[in-house]
């Protein structure tokens, strides 16, 4: 897996890297200035690792508006900002709070906005940007529910009718290594695709306990990772990027998937407390042709860490993330941190005005791991239509800043409905 910090730390530069990627000129110039203006929407640990890559990619981004649930953080964030970046960060008074916040931020005017609120809120989000007109940067998975895939599919259609640039937190599709590697098996290198497996093995996830007088909504937040309308399970929130590859290996999604999983680990106690997501999930994919996917993904302490993607070919085979190829390294170029690249090639595309628009493969991407994550929880086949057409909606209705959230038990195969 690639680390950010270690990348920012060996510097961006990389012009083998530049010319894989088929980089757009950097002297073409934004229309109507020489400056982006951005935005952004959620300022935890995500957002601001966002922030900062997008300011190391190109001296033409300023810091226009902050916006986050908790304001304490924001104002955090705009100071340490200001130590780092000094002019080039001009928010002045433009911090908004709570969950209208994101409103806020796309009416103060940014020309592109960062979206990096936790998952469970991107489909609002997305809609909303689009709906103003600015260029975006989405983390990934951009929905928790098929009726949230539903609406980024309608702002496929929307963003590109509007002529918008929409760049998805998945780096390895901007990485030289996995483009060229990728490239090769395409071309046949490893011959016909007959299998693949993929993973994210990992230990657990931080848990911040409860202060007193805390509200749901603001207890939720701070420990978003744990609760399945916020999240998505972390199949969803987090396996995403390695299914992403999955599906750009195979040009394509999953016709249907069939699996398991359980919580044995995960912080005990009511379920209103510690969340209810699971800790391990094994899922069988299905693509087109019959091609088998097997998919892993844990946080269970004490285990190897393994976070990689195989190809098996009729002509041999390919560890993707190590860029070999019947165990051959096949890219040994320099490359620019695909954190920093992503958004590189963003704002490239914007001042060329051949906006990048990754919102229809990321959607697929994130439906891959709900059909998943469905199949899992209920202990039945879903198929892709089942999961594209499911009405379950996770968000509670009728949010406010001081709600109380409902959480449903942990869900159990043969009960779970989908």
């Amino acid at each position: 897996m690639t680390d950010r910090r270690n990348f920012l730390k060996t510097g961006a530069a990389a012009a083998a890297a530049g010319t894989t990627l088929g980089l757009l000129p950097t002297s073409v110039h934004a229309a109507g200035g020489d400056t982006i203006k951005v935005g952004l929407i959620g300022c935890g640990g995500r957002g601001t690792g966002a922030m900062k890559d997008s300011l190391e990619a190109d001296k033409s981004i300023v810091v226009h508006a902050l916006g986050d649930f908790f304001r304490d953080r924001a104002m955090g964030f705009k100071n340490n900002l200001h130590k780092d970046y000094g002019e080039r960060v001009q928010v002045g008074d433009r911090v908004f709070s709570g969950l209208d916040a994101y409103k806020e931020v796309l009416a103060s005017g940014p020309d592109l906005v960062i979206l990096a609120t936790p998952p469970g809120f991107r489909p609002l989000h997305l809609e909303a940007a689009v709906k103003a007109g600015k260029h975006i940067f989405c983390e990934k998975p951009v929905a928790v529910d098929g009726p949230g895939i539903r609406k980024c599919m309608q702002m496929v259609e929307e963003s590109k009718k509007r002529n918008l640039a929409i760049v998805a937190g998945t780096q390895r599709r901007h990485q030289a290594g996995y483009i060229e590697t990728i490239k090769q098996i395409q071309d046949g290198a490893i011959g016909d695709i007959v299998s693949a497996r993929c993973s994210w093995n990992g230990d657990g996830i931080w848990f911040k306990n409860r202060a007193k007088d805390t509200s749901d909504v603001a207890y939720h937040l701070n420990n978003w990772y744990h609760f399945l309308w916020i999240c998505g399970d972390h199949i969803v929130e987090q396996h995403v990027h390695n299914l992403d590859v999955m599906n750009w290996v195979l040009k394509g999604h999953p016709t249907q998937a069939v699996g398991f999983g359980g919580r044995g680990y995960r912080k005990t106690g009511p379920v209103e407390e510690v969340g209810h997501i699971w800790d391990h999930f094994a899922i069988e994919y299905t693509y087109p042709n019959g091609v088998p996917v097997q998919s892993y993904c844990t946080h269970i302490p004490g285990i190897s860490s393994d976070i990689s993607e195989t190809v098996y070919g009729s002509k041999g085979s390919s560890k993707v993330g190590s860029y070999r190829i019947n165990n051959k390294k096949v890219f040994n170029g320099k490359e620019t941190n695909p954190y920093v690249q992503e958004h590189i090639d963003l704002v490239q595309s914007i001042k060329a005005g051949k906006p990048l628009n990754e919102l229809q493969q990321v959607t697929e991407s994130t439906l891959t791991a709900i059909m998943g994550r469905m199949a899992a929880y209920s202990g039945k086949v879903v198929t892709w239509d089942d999961a594209l057409n499911s009405q379950v909606v996770t968000m509670p209705p009728d949010l406010s800043d001081l709600s109380k959230i409902a959480v449903g038990p942990v869900p159990v195969p043969g009960k779970y409905k989908f």
